[in-house]
């Protein structure tokens, strides 16, 4: 764990706290410790992939993060535009600037793809109004009447986005946004991802497609057994076949 000397000597070389920072974090299902005192910083604009094998930690640490409740956060400090996240309830990460994106998208049933990015906007935005949304997602404006469930899955995960975005996030949070999607349409939300870089959205995106994450990420976090192993630029990793081969197996 972080010690209270460390983190003084961080704090006084100007990194308490970074844009956002997550500090010695510990997590648990349960009684099963995944999350194993992870730290990493992540600079305003930045887009970080956080990579790993199956079971290293990657999703349990975004939901850490965005203290959606399980896993259980039990150690450490989160840190977003210098306002403490680890002691907020989800709602009040999400008020804060933290807009998760999660694998399954949660499109809720019942409502129009407008209605769903209605919803989301819980009070006036700021940057991101409906008519910015739709230019950025003309596809959406196209079905603004449509369910949101009856969408094909890469329609539902461009509107998973939208939907964060609409509350003039900080900071984006994306899990796996390739998983189930046809090449096709990977490339389609992989330009979606290119241009909220283009805008300055600072992100972490987890993804089984290192090589895709990597390919738009500045830096990389590799976790492995829920701990960080590597944290460096995305290209030092896409150049280094030991690294991807050992803790990426690709």
């Amino acid at each position: 764990m972080i010690s209270e000397a460390e983190k003084h000597t961080r704090r006084a070389a100007g990194s308490d706290p970074a844009y956002f920072s997550c500090w010695d974090i510990h997590a648990y299902y349960g009684e099963s410790y995944i999350v194993q005192g992870v730290s990493f910083d992540v600079r305003e604009g930045e887009i970080v992939a956080l990579l790993g094998r199956n079971g290293a930690g990657k999703t349990s640490t975004l939901r850490a993060i965005a203290q959606v409740g399980t896993p259980e956060l039990k150690h450490g400090e989160v840190w977003l535009d210098h306002q403490p996240l680890h002691n907020m309830k989800a709602f009040q990460a999400a008020r804060a600037g933290v807009g998760l994106v999660p694998e399954d998208r949660r499109i809720i049933p019942g409502l129009t793809v407008e209605e769903n990015l209605n919803l989301a906007q819980i009070a006036e935005p700021v940057g991101w109004s409906l008519e910015r949304i739709y230019e950025h997602f003309p596809r959406l404006a196209e079905r603004r009447t449509q369910e949101g469930v009856t969408l094909s899955g890469g329609e539902q995960q461009m509107l998973s986005v939208a939907r964060a975005l609409a509350r003039d996030i900080k900071l984006l949070l994306l899990d796996e946004p390739y998983e189930g999607l046809a090449p096709v349409i990977v490339q389609e939300i992989e330009r979606i991802v290119e241009s909220i870089k283009q805008l300055g959205i600072t992100t972490i995106i987890v993804e089984q497609n290192a090589v895709a994450a990597l390919t738009l990420a500045d830096r990389a976090v590799i976790l492995d057994m829920g701990q960080v192993v590597f944290d460096g630029s995305a290209s030092e990793v896409l150049e280094n076949a030991e690294l991807r081969q050992q803790y990426l197996a690709i």
